[in-house]
């Protein structure tokens, strides 16, 4: 009886994990396969999609220039998106830290809110403040004669990184506050005692302990807005194009599939190799922090 006990206690994890593991496998997996197979896939505007394996698409994304102009823009696009909501969500977070109860509650709810609302109406929201001539901040500041012409926001890449660092914004704040929670408030007030400033209070104690934070909300702020897809087809159009609205227009505009999926793939590729090497550099650097 015990080793038949035995052997049913080693078999519950897997059948309690089995609905699971099944539901992953058959929503992520096999369409993520799929998705890699069809990129092999040839295609034609009469003969449509013919299931030979062939590199002609990957061919056509390693040759093309424009393919890596608008890798370099979505990149590019995501590291100052990382950068801004850096600067201003690690303060953010300090503050909302720093805050008695009640006050630190009601701005909980004020940086949580924005996740509540959806992403497409928060970036139009951005396209009617600054939507060219018609723009409400953009009309506002010419009437007051502050301005004769419109803040070029819509089409550009400071448009799509600031709409972004918007939407991103929360993820960054939610980090480092979290790390914020391992931070004794008695350590500050110990170095203070000791006669350090508060420059050298945040250089030499506040940093060093809310940098883990920091980092890993960059890279769930850089993995989501290299993907994003609402916010730059809004704001950047059909003329700033980056890796996401280019699978769609290929999957759904021009019905080239098979490029579409190697343009997904790639982008997926490239972005589990930048996110498993940040993390693992962080968690060797700040390996005390994690255990």
């Amino acid at each position: 009886m015990s080793a038949v006990a035995e052997e049913r206690s080693a078999r519950a994890p897997w059948a309690l994990t089995a609905p699971a593991l099944m539901l992953f496998v058959g929503v992520l997996l096999i369409p993520l396969a799929m998705t890699v197979m069809l990129s092999f896939h040839d295609w034609g505007q009469y003969k449509g999609i013919e299931p030979v394996f062939i590199l002609k698409n990957w061919h056509e994304i390693a040759t093309d220039p424009y393919y890596a102009e608008m890798f370099w823009r979505t990149f590019r696009i995501a590291i100052l998106t990382t950068l801004l909501t850096a600067l201003l969500g690690a303060p953010e977070a300090y503050i909302l830290n720093r805050m008695s109860g009640r006050w630190k509650s009601f701005f909980l709810l004020v940086i949580l809110g924005p996740l509540l609302i959806s992403v497409v109406a928060r970036t139009l929201g951005w396209a009617l403040l600054f939507g060219g001539n018609n723009g409400l901040v953009n009309k506002l500041l010419m009437s007051l004669g502050v301005m004769s012409s419109p803040i070029p926001f819509m089409f550009t890449e400071t448009g799509m990184v600031v709409a972004l660092a918007h939407v991103m914004m929360p993820f960054m704040v939610l980090s480092v506050w979290a790390a914020l929670q391992r931070l004794d408030p008695q350590i500050e007030n110990a170095a203070m005692s000791l006669g350090a400033g508060p420059a050298t209070i945040i250089r030499r104690i506040i940093m060093p302990q809310i940098m883990p934070g920091v980092l890993s909300g960059a890279i769930i702020v850089f993995s989501l807005s290299a993907s994003a897809f609402a916010t730059p087809a809004i704001i950047g159009g059909r003329r700033l194009k980056v890796a996401a609205t280019l699978a769609y227009d290929e999957f759904l505009n021009t019905l080239n599939w098979p490029l579409g999926a190697a343009v997904a793939t790639l982008l997926l590729v490239a972005l589990v190799l930048i996110v498993v090497g940040s993390n693992a550099l962080i968690e060797r650097r700040y390996a005390e922090v994690f255990r």
